[in-house]
């Protein structure tokens, strides 16, 4: 009897044991395990977007940028639309993941009709970005001036967004471009955020003297935003999986290639959040009352993270590759990406979505 008892007692520590490895288990891994989020369906708003990749809004008018060239204007109350060629100094290259990518409008947009651009090219057979100014001119846009140039580029991890910052300087995201290397090289421009004056030269209280790079160790960041105290914040693509939300400090390097997700190693940052063995390949970011609103190419969802909690909810829907994300006071807008030889593109792609940020619980 007192063996029975004994046997008994063990099994019953073994299960709660199991148990309890079980929770724990679940609870690291619980980007896995995520509720949607919403009571609402997104609005389909606009659509045969032809690949885009960034939006920026002045007014009611929205600019859009398509991969091989052009920019989409559209005005949401009139629904006046026009697609208009970039007229470039160097010819956009429009290859895998190279091309036409982000767009952001000028402090003085109204005046001016200025943007800032980031695109693809060759020279002399190799591939490059670079960082313009253009200006809109009656149907077209045309190149005013190159800020940056050289940028290494390739088919792949171009990076490619670029924002103004609450600093009011220009913040440009760079891939490694297929150089893994290069992230931790800090002679190169590859696998860095990059910080300027908006008149393109190199800012002087930069962590690197006469240096463009803000931070390294970046394998394909694609997102940037700011919450309410200027704290900053990018998403970055993992090499198979652990994908990164990473909080930028000047200076600070985070460490790809030689470390990603959870690993960690003195002198190198660890990302705030990681996606685990779960792909999201975030894209364009969006910051409002301490969550982050990431749009995910691999994921095909728009994810929203909350800050304070370190967790992660989605929005429902069948959106397919999602590119970029906007939000303007209660309005919450992204665009999908189907159409870039990745997605399996619906009939009316690619389109801009939009829904109210309240129904998103």
């Amino acid at each position: 009897m007192e063996g029975l008892k004994l046997i008994r007692g063990i099994l019953i520590f073994v299960f709660i044991l199991l148990t309890a490895c079980s929770n724990q288990q679940g609870k690291e891994n619980s980007f896995e395990a995520q509720k949607t989020t919403t009571n609402q369906q997104p609005q389909s708003i606009l659509q045969k977007l032809k690949v885009p990749w960034a939006m920026a809004k002045h007014k009611d008018t929205f600019y859009i940028s398509e991969r091989d060239g052009t920019i989409v204007s559209w005005n949401e109350t009139t629904n006046q639309f026009h697609r208009s060629q970039v007229k470039t100094n160097k010819p956009i290259h429009h290859e895998g993941e190279g091309g036409f990518l982000g767009i952001e409008l000028t402090p003085n947009f109204e005046q001016s009709h200025q943007a800032y651009a980031y695109h693809t090219y060759k020279e002399n057979g190799n591939t490059f970005n670079r960082v313009i100014l253009i200006q809109k001119k009656g149907e077209t846009w045309e190149e005013v001036s190159a800020l940056l140039e050289g940028i290494p580029g390739s088919t792949i991890h171009n990076g490619g967004r670029i924002k103004i910052g609450p600093d009011q300087k220009l913040y440009v995201t760079v891939g490694d471009a297929a150089l893994r290397e290069n992230a931790q090289d800090l002679n190169s421009l590859s696998g860095k955020i990059l910080r300027m004056e908006l008149d393109g030269s190199i800012q002087g209280d930069n962590p690197f003297k006469n240096s463009y790079v803000y931070s390294y160790g970046h394998r394909n960041p694609q997102g940037l935003a700011w919450d309410e105290h200027g704290t900053m914040y990018s998403t970055e693509h993992g090499q198979s999986a652990h994908d990164e939300i990473n909080q930028i400090k000047p200076g600070a390097n985070y460490g790809w290639p030689i470390i990603e997700g959870n690993t960690r190693k003195q002198g190198m940052e660890t990302p705030i959040f990681q996606t685990g063995n779960t792909t999201w390949a975030p894209s364009g970011i969006q910051y409002k009352d301490g969550k982050i609103y990431i749009a995910t190419l691999r994921g095909e969802k728009l994810r929203i993270f909350d800050l304070k909690e370190k967790s992660s909810t989605y929005v429902r829907g069948d959106f397919g590759r999602i590119r970029d994300v906007y939000i303007e006071g209660d309005n919450l807008y992204f665009i999908s990406n189907n159409l870039d030889g990745r997605g399996t593109p619906a009939a009316d792609d690619d389109q801009l979505w939009k829904m109210d940020i309240k129904e998103i619980k």
